[in-house]
């Protein structure tokens, strides 16, 4: 006796878990979803090797909504996600994001950023050389021409506090979990009918979502379709530092925030550490199963540029360090969102170059939306559907770090 589903969600982390709980929060929708997780641990997922950060500091309008859509959520997901006296909190840190511009090239990007985030109402603001200095003293500002700060709305979060709260709103709800690869994808060249299972298990769907990260392309294969995602590898570095610059800064309350060099490093606090990284000078696409870190970039790429920037950064030490994966977008850096024309019911959810934890919100919602109403009903999503692929048209996003 075969087996059916109305929606079947391939890939259970973030993405597929915030698919499940938003369509199975809509009272709209009264079928069935499950959800299929090669690795139930989630140890080599995007999700949980994430550096857990949200910002509206984007160069695309939609991409400020999605955010702040994101922050909303993790505002208000201790009541979304209650169960009984359980409130999880995603303890979100209000750090804000901080870029710097030492060139003009850099500065026109900002200030056009900067057009779009005020229009869309997000609390970002330029600031000189000197008003950089003032706010944080421990930075070297000497090559610095303009800065760009995230008073509110931007900072840093529990990753997998996320997944889990929607993981479990979305089972209470009526959802699925099977722990399970997917290994072929049923289909007659118009329309996705099944997926079969490792185990041998075949299940026949209305719908499926691909949510499956930065295995995307090996998913939509198996349906015959394509997509211009592949694995790009990010080495994560936590280091200690002799003398912490953390509680110097002038403004809210002394945090420091999430800091973009003009070189591409990136670095924020830790608690009692710092977290850092930076894209690799060689950005390849790399084995889905390759997760062993590139421990040369801290000595040839980190810690240099850090040093530069920063006295307090000169005496530094690592004291962890991860691999992980972006889904990578070649064709623009941007999610993709919805289904092939040729094929309607197969729904993507890919592409978000490192973005995915902070647009899990607005994803989940919008994934639902397609289904239940043919449409998007909240935030409109269209310009990063599918069809910009099939036409090579770019959606570009002009700061991705």
């Amino acid at each position: 006796m075969s087996e059916s589903r109305d929606v079947v969600v391939i890939g259970g982390a973030v993405i597929g878990s915030a698919v499940a709980y938003y369509l199975t929060a809509n009272p709209d929708f009264a079928g069935s979803v499950l959800v299929i997780e090669r690795d139930p641990t989630y140890a080599n997922a995007s999700t949980a090797l994430s550096s857990s950060s949200i910002r509206t500091q984007f160069s695309n309008e939609i991409n400020v909504r999605i955010s702040q859509y994101g922050f909303q959520v993790i505002q208000e997901f201790s009541s979304m996600m209650a169960a009984g006296d359980h409130r999880p909190d995603l303890n979100f840190h209000p750090g804000g994001y901080l870029f710097m511009a030492s060139t003009e090239d850099g500065v026109k990007t900002l200030r056009e950023k900067h057009r779009v985030q005020q229009a869309c109402g997000a609390d970002v603001v330029l600031w000189t050389p000197e008003e950089l200095a003032r706010a944080f003293p421990h930075l070297r500002v000497d090559d610095i021409l303009l800065a760009s700060y995230g008073r509110s709305g931007e900072g840093w979060f529990d990753n997998m506090g996320m997944m889990q709260g929607f993981k479990a709103r979305a089972r209470a709800q009526g959802a699925e979990y099977l722990s399970d690869e997917v290994v072929a994808i049923g289909h007659d060249g118009r329309r996705a009918g099944s997926v079969t299972l490792k185990s041998g298990r075949q299940i026949n769907a209305g719908w499926i979502v691909n949510a499956s990260g930065p295995r995307a392309a090996l998913t939509a294969r198996m349906a015959g379709l394509d997509i211009p995602v592949e694995p790009r590898k990010r080495t994560s570095f936590v280091f200690d530092c002799a003398r912490s610059p953390e509680g110097s800064a002038r403004v809210n309350d002394g945090r420091l925030p999430l800091m973009v060099d003009v070189s591409g490093v990136y670095c924020r606090p830790e608690g009692r550490y710092f977290l850092t990284g930076a894209p690799p000078h060689n950005d390849v696409a790399v084995d889905p199963d390759d997760f062993e870190p590139r421990y040369e970039e801290f000595e040839d790429i980190i810690w240099p540029a850090l040093a530069a920037r920063s006295e307090a950064f000169e005496a530094i030490k690592p004291v962890n360090q991860w691999a992980g994966h972006y889904a990578f977008n070649v064709l623009d850096h941007n999610l993709i969102l919805g289904p092939n024309p040729q094929m309607p019911n197969f729904i993507f959810a890919n592409g978000f170059s490192g973005h995915g934890l902070q647009q899990a919100p607005a994803t989940g919602r919008g994934v639902s939306e397609l289904i239940i109403y043919g449409g998007f009903r909240t935030l409109d999503l269209s310009e990063l559907g599918f069809e910009r692929v099939l036409e090579n048209r770019p959606f570009l996003e002009k700061v991705v770090i």
